[in-house]
This record gives C-alpha cells, sequence and structure tokens, in this order.
C-alpha cells in the first residue's frame, strides 16, 4: 500500500533531496528541520516509516481502501502535532499509537454501518468459510489475515502488535494503554480464537 499523504507534494525525483537534509539523518533532527517549514523533512520522515504504519493498518483493518485513508490521517495528525511532539516515546510508537487508535475507531464505525445495514430476511451473511482467498497472498497467509479480521478490535490490536509486528508485551502494552497481564490474557484468548477458525483449513487437531 502506498501513503497519499495529502500534505506531501509529490517526489518528482526520489534521487534529489534537500541540501539541508542529509541521508542518515536521525528522527530527532528530520523532526526539527519540518518544524522549521522543511517540507523535505517531513517527506523522508513519511518514507522511513510509511511501511510500518501500513503494516500496522493493514493488520487491523485488512486490504481495503479505509486503509490507505488511515494511513494518510496518522501521518496528516503526526504533522499537526509536531510543535507538540517531545520524543519521549519515538516516532514509530508515536505514529504506532495514532495509527491502532484511528483503526480502531474505524472498526467501531464499521460496527455502527453493520447494523444499519442488515442483511434482508432469507439473505444470509458472509461466512468466514465462504470467502475467497485473494491471488496476491498464499493461501495460509489469506487465511490468516481473514482469521484476525473476525477477532474483537481488542483482541485484533494485541495479535497484530504482538504476533505480527512481533513487539515485545511491555511495548503493546505501553502502545494499547492496558496492563502487560492484559495483554498477556487477550494474547492467549486470541491464539484460542484463530486456532478454532484455522482448524478446518490447516488440518488441526
Amino acid at each position: 500500500m502506498i501513503l497519499r499523504c495529502l500534505i506531501i507534494e509529490p517526489i518528482e525525483d526520489s534521487h534529489v533531496v534537500n541540501e539541508n537534509i542529509k541521508t542518515g539523518q536521525s528522527d530527532e533532527e528530520l523532526i526539527a528541520a519540518a518544524r522549521d517549514g522543511d517540507d523535505e523533512a517531513f517527506r523522508q520522515l513519511v518514507r522511513k516509516h510509511q511501511s510500518r504504519v501500513a503494516a500496522t493498518v493493514i493488520g487491523m483493518l485488512g486490504q481495503c481502501l479505509e486503509a490507505d485513508d488511515i494511513g494518510q490521517e496518522t501521518f496528516i495528525r503526526f504533522y499537526n502535532a509536531l510543535d507538540h511532539f517531545r520524543g519521549e516515546s519515538g516516532v514509530e510508537t508515536y505514529l504506532t499509537r495514532i495509527a491502532i487508535n484511528l483503526s480502531l475507531n474505524e472498526l467501531k464505525r464499521r460496527k455502527r454501518r453493520n447494523w444499519l445495514f442488515l442483511p434482508m430476511p432469507g439473505r444470509s451473511e458472509e461466512t468466514f468459510e465462504a470467502r475467497t482467498p485473494r491471488l496476491e497472498l498464499n493461501e495460509e497467509a489469506e487465511l490468516l489475515h481473514q482469521a484476525i479480521e473476525k477477532l474483537k478490535p481488542e483482541f485484533r490490536s494485541v495479535v497484530v502488535l504482538r504476533m505480527l509486528e512481533e513487539r515485545s508485551t511491555e511495548e503493546t502494552a505501553a502502545l494499547l494503554g492496558i496492563s502487560e497481564g492484559t495483554v498477556k490474557s487477550r494474547l492467549a484468548r486470541a491464539h484460542h480464537k484463530l486456532k478454532k477458525l484455522l482448524q478446518p483449513y490447516l488440518g488441526e487437531k
């Protein structure tokens, strides 16, 4: 997924870099330059962190149009918060927290929409088993993503951070604002649910 941040003008030549921005600059240096109005510095921050943000959002929402919107909104909010960003948690952690919160909000909106547009009588809802794997992913990866999408948001966020992004229990707890014990409990319950969903496909007993 390519994040198309509205506040960033298209880069005509990826090899042309502002003379004030040197390759390998730290996040702190790039943020300082961006605060001074250097748009190229912020573009570099986006390029540096967009793959992580994309992975987080897609893990939460799946491949969908909303995922691109949430990724874009993540960087817009970061841009608007530059003057207040103090760096206590690091840019990657800060962006992940924004992405998770925006994704959870989108899942809440989906839930409300589902209540408004219930299936007509006699017309069954699409089930996990009936969904056709997308060709661009291998079958097992697709089945895993489908199963994750079946989890409740509070369990999905833990799975994305702990299992897909391989973050520590401590970091996951800090990102979600919950205790480490809650992270472990939710992860165990999510793992049980995923195993149950995947059992018919993977032949597990």
